[in-house]
């Protein structure tokens, strides 16, 4: 079976960082884009960041663009979210998915482009 783990989250600072993790098992992710998504309290779950199969293409929302990054590393079939400069409005329980199909040539933002969840994270960050 498929399964995403992930780990790093916790409370912050407003202006800190954190750094997420998601690996994964039964599945090569360096042949899947990655897709992050958030749900904060009382809204809708949204899409956070999305990076290609190899890497190659990284896609942010607008509310986390130039402060979030994604990287891989496929020797540990594990995918990370650097998360900096953290504000209140971020607080959210944050989870990773894998594409369902493999090689796409760019990160879907849609959902049901993703066919396996990780069980999620909270990330609190504080004023």
């Amino acid at each position: 079976q498929v399964q995403l783990v992930e780990s790093g989250g916790g409370l912050v600072q407003a202006g800190g960082s954190v750094r997420l993790s998601c690996e994964g098992s039964g599945r090569a992710l360096h042949r899947h884009a990655i897709g992050w998504f958030r749900r904060a309290p009382g809204k809708e779950r949204e899409f956070v960041a999305g990076i290609r199969w190899d890497g190659g293409n990284t896609d942010y929302a607008d509310s986390v663009k130039g402060r979030f990054t994604q990287s891989r590393d496929d020797a540990k079939n594990t995918v990370y979210l650097q998360m900096n400069r953290l504000k209140p409005e971020d607080t959210a329980f944050y989870y990773c998915a894998t594409d369902g199909v493999e090689y796409r040539s760019f990160p879907p933002r849609n959902d049901q482009q993703y066919d396996y969840w990780g069980q999620g994270t909270q990330v609190t960050v504080s004023s």
